[in-house]
């Protein structure tokens, strides 16, 4: 065992460690920004005595489970699994999630993205086990993961099951909840599928068991939430189905839930008594954008603001404040606890900083580092990282992020133009890999918060429904202006990369735009909407909620083949670069394929590029290189950097 330990915490370490002697060369090899993060994520088990690395090893994707003492307890080799999560079930139990994309023609989808849930024992006398496996009546998948909780008869999971009928068919798709053990992977069911036409949601009670059930009607939008007692507790009626419960108070007694204004936009956060009782407001006047709950019995902990955690316990915020203080100017975020915040993990990045893992004791008062996301690219690799404020032409404020490339003067720089995906999504001061690799190859990169992203509020959000092609768009192009107009750029030498909404802003920044692109790059990107509404409508099962929902995003359909850029495909005034994975469950493989054909269908200047077996998060590290490799070629040949 200790010879076994010691060449693990070796390879460990040559792995991690940060070395600037392996990158001899002034330009850090592409395969270091596009492999997947040398540690993928750390947990910490409820009483913060055992915690599970997700790891790559010399190539190898490596499950390591330690004690406390950093001493190695199991290492699980993961293969070639597309790795989603790892989390304990209890202190002798890990719950390892995986993705899977299945094909499924003749549902309302071609392809599902299904997710399984390994339980992986600590004690060697029980067996490695997926949830529902051993089930004839179930589909050896998870469709929702509810929680686990302390029963009364030990630790328990709660997911959601697809039931065969009897004769071993599929009966249809609107999943049960079942309580799973996790000692022997035994499940029953405790709570029934929704109607046809509806959709539910379970919070698990304190010890077990549903604390209260969500339902809404797909088509209507009326909705309403029964406690455990089948007793209707709230109820109400939400167009666009933007209504969700969240989970249990800070005493389990209640339950939280919140649900969007239709006439303001706002989000109002309530709780309600489980036992009955009138819904109050929940934080009012307060903007937070997570929380954090107990993992024994899924009661509210806190919350998060733009300021930092709040958390109700005055110790549990010391502990709190005093490990986010010693790491104020790296980007710190709590990635996992134990029960009592006595052991956390906190992950860095940022300046200075590709990723880094620590652990941190706060009954020690000592932290340290765990492992690192890219050893290869060395603190003083890292491209400075800023945040920039801008004006758009109808004089809404703007921000954006600019990284710049180390050791070249802030003048006249070529750019490259990084839109996020989402668009719900927002981008920070924070190491982004794509963005650096274009950064070390010499471009100034720009990744602007365009209307319709997060992090300023709802009404910010909201100001880009029904502004894709439009304000969207050109807030992004303003943000170039205004790099040219501080001289950090050079105006004619700028390309516009983006992935999902991004890969759609990026063919729209050289279709529904001239002049401004030298060439564009979309990666699993959107070229029609009325393809992509067509396609999201009948995976929907036709919800006239989902619809409305929809529609309120996109804008009145009129203008649809307005702002698709396959149909301006003959007003492209660049080459185009598409990539896309063929397993993708987002966003088609279609829409870039019907893209590629109406550029060639004009004579544009185009490549497409498949990646097989790749899905819409680039899952896969050797497709994730080939995409970096691929988008860097067609940027320097066509917008060089020197």
């Amino acid at each position: 065992m200790s010879r076994l330990l010691s060449a693990v915490v070796a390879l460990i370490c040559a792995a991690t460690i940060p070395a600037a002697a392996r990158a001899q060369d002034d330009l850090i090899p592409l395969e270091a920004f596009g492999e997947l993060p040398g540690v993928e994520t750390i947990s910490i088990s409820p009483g913060g005595t055992r915690m599970a690395m997700a790891t790559w090893i010399d190539g190898e994707q490596i499950l390591i489970v330690t004690n406390d003492e950093l001493e190695l307890l199991k290492s699980y080799p993961m293969g070639d699994i597309k790795f989603r999560n790892v989390a304990f079930a209890d202190e002798d139990t890990i719950l390892l999630r995986r993705g899977e994309t299945v094909d499924v023609r003749g549902f309302v989808a071609d392809k599902y993205e299904v997710n399984q849930v390994i339980m992986i024992p600590l004690d060697s006398d029980r067996e490695t086990k997926v949830v529902f496996g051993d089930s004839r009546r179930v589909i050896n998948t998870v469709f929702g993961n509810h929680g686990v909780r302390r029963t009364g008869s030990g630790w328990r999971g709660y997911y959601g099951a697809l039931e065969l009928a009897r004769d071993g068919s599929f009966a249809h798709g609107r999943p049960y909840l079942h309580e799973v053990d996790f000692t022997n992977g035994d499940h029953r069911r405790v709570a029934r599928a929704a109607p046809i036409g509806t959709r539910k949601d379970w919070v698990i009670g304190s010890h077990g068991g549903v604390a209260a059930e969500f339902q809404i009607r797909t088509n209507s939008g009326e909705w309403q939430i029964r406690n455990g007692a089948g007793d209707k507790i709230a109820e109400g009626l939400s167009r666009t189905g933007r209504v969700r419960i969240t989970g249990l108070g800070a005493d389990g007694t209640t339950l939280i839930y919140n649900k969007e204004n239709e006439e303001t936009g706002e989000r109002d956060w309530l709780e309600v008594p489980l036992a009955g009782g009138q819904s109050v407001p929940f934080l009012p006047d307060i903007a937070f954008t997570r929380t954090f709950r107990n993992p024994e019995n899924g009661h509210l902990l806190g919350y998060l603001t733009n300021d930092g955690p709040v958390l109700f316990d005055e110790d549990l915020q010391r502990k709190v404040s005093m490990t986010l203080a010693a790491f104020k100017d790296a980007n710190p975020r709590i990635i996992d606890h134990d029960a009592r915040f006595n052991s956390v993990i906190v992950h860095t990045q940022g300046n200075g900083d590709s990723g880094t893992w620590f652990l941190v004791d706060l009954e020690k008062r000592r932290g340290e580092p765990l492992g690192y996301d890219r050893p290869a690219i060395a603190p003083e690799k890292v491209a400075a990282i800023s945040s920039i404020d801008y004006i758009a032409q109808d004089g809404l404020e703007l921000d954006g992020i600019l990284t710049l490339p180390v050791g070249r003067e802030a003048k006249d720089l070529p750019l490259i133009v990084l839109p996020h995906g989402g668009p719900s999504s927002h981008d920070t001061v924070s190491f982004d890999w794509w963005g650096q690799a274009f950064a070390s190859r010499g471009y100034a990169v720009f990744q602007p918060n365009f209307r319709g992203s997060t992090g300023r509020g709802d009404e910010f959000r909201r100001m880009g429904w029904g502004e894709w092609g439009g304000k969207m768009q050109t807030d992004i192009s303003d943000g170039v202006t205004h790099l040219a107009e501080q001289g950090i750029i050079d105006p004619d030498r700028a390309c516009i990369v983006g992935a999902s909404y991004g890969g759609y802003a990026a063919l729209a920044g050289v279709t529904l735009q001239q002049g401004i692109y030298q060439c564009a790059v979309s990666v699993n990107g959107i070229g029609d909407i009325w393809q992509m509404w067509r396609t999201e409508n009948r995976e929907a099962a036709g919800s006239r909620m989902f619809e409305r929902s929809l529609r309120d995003q996109l804008g009145d359909s009129s203008t649809w083949n307005a702002i698709s850029p396959r149909e301006h495909a003959h007003n492209a005034d660049a080459p185009i670069l598409l990539i896309h994975g063929r397993d993708d469950t987002v966003v088609e493989f279609q829409q870039s394929y019907k893209m590629a054909d109406a550029l060639d269908d004009h004579d544009k200047p185009h490549r497409l590029i498949e990646l097989d077996g790749e899905d819409h998060w680039l899952s896969l590290p050797e497709t994730r290189k080939r995409m970096l490799e691929e988008t860097m070629a067609f940027v320097l040949e066509h917008n060089p950097a020197d």
